[in-house]
């Protein structure tokens, strides 16, 4: 079976100051456990055709290429684990050469990732670029596109349809990881049309913007103050009036639920969560990157959105 490397990048995450697992199929499962630094240049495994050689930026996109590519893919992902901010990420000469010989490249986009981009066309000027920002659904002004259900269902369409365009033998493979993906997919598309249909028009608020795109999908409000979620999307830190603004919103129960991204640093998120648990408005836990310990995107994301459906009071 051809196997998947990530490659982990070990250096310490800059965080920023202001800011049910699911079980997947047996073809997919054993994929997502692979290693893309194979140099065998003939069929592998059940692939009819020289697998194609791919590399993602970061890992909320590499597992789900992974599990389209199959044995058909030698899949290296760039940036993995919640120890690296891909915002601040810096590209080694070891991790430009990873580029090279790329056929495909899979980048985020939204200026998330923009090293990514000026490697490839520097030093796989041939491989075709796909961004995950742009796919039907996404919102440029919002690079967390992960987090955007027609961004995911629409990058993986295209991935799947530039796999075939490039290895061409193995088609219909790539077709049916694409309908086995779709399976896989069910739970977590089940989720959000429950939490839709039972709790649509719920408000929140949010220490960060990571999560809006599927807040909108799920048809949750955002009553984040204006000026606080301005300065979280610019990196800076509130002004006190608008972390005022903040905290009067909780204590007066204007919101639902809080979204919180654990994965901030400082004395303001704090205390946000603080007055939420004080007013007793649920708190649902979010990450940017996929922690350590989920299984798949499928996983990490199923989690959250139970975690979610559970705060908003939708019976299990």
């Amino acid at each position: 079976m051809q196997t998947v490397i990530v490659i982990a990048v070990l250096t310490p995450l800059k965080l920023r100051a202001g800011l049910g697992a699911l079980v997947l199929s047996a073809p997919l499962a054993l994929v997502a456990c692979g290693s893309g630094e194979s140099t065998d240049a003939e069929p592998q495994g059940n692939c009819p055709a020289t697998p194609v050689n791919v590399v993602v930026s970061v890992d909320q996109w590499g597992d789900i290429v992974s599990a389209l590519g199959g044995d058909c893919a030698k899949v290296t992902t760039i940036v993995a684990g919640s120890s690296v901010d891909p915002h601040e990420f810096e590209p080694s000469p070891a991790d430009a050469a990873k580029f090279q010989g790329a056929q495909l490249v899979v980048v985020n986009g939204g200026h998330y990732d923009e090293w990514a981009n000026k490697l490839a066309q520097s030093t796989a000027p041939d491989a075709v670029v796909i961004s995950a920002v742009g796919q039907s659904g996404a919102d440029a002004g919002n690079p967390h596109a992960w987090y955007n259900p027609a961004a995911v269902i629409g990058l993986a369409d295209t991935v799947a349809e530039e796999l075939g365009q490039l290895a061409p033998q193995a088609r219909d493979y790539f077709a049916q990881r694409r309908t086995e993906f779709t399976t896989t997919m069910q739970p977590y598309q089940q989720l959000i049309s429950d939490i839709k249909a039972k709790a649509g028009g719920k408000r929140y608020a949010a220490t960060e913007a990571v999560f809006d795109d599927m807040a909108a999908a799920v048809g949750l409000v955002n009553q984040t103050p204006a000026g606080y979620q301005a300065a979280s999307s610019n990196d800076t830190d509130p002004s006190p009036a608008d972390l005022d603004a903040f905290l009067r919103l909780l204590a007066d129960h204007g919101v639902d639920v809080l979204i919180f991204n654990t994965q901030t640093e400082g004395s303001l998120p704090d205390q946000i969560r603080a007055a939420a648990e004080a007013a007793r408005i649920p708190v649902v836990d979010v990450t940017e990157t996929v922690p350590p310990g989920e299984d798949s995107f499928e996983a990490w994301q199923v989690d959250q959105l139970t975690a979610l459906a559970k705060a908003l009071g939708i019976p299990g």
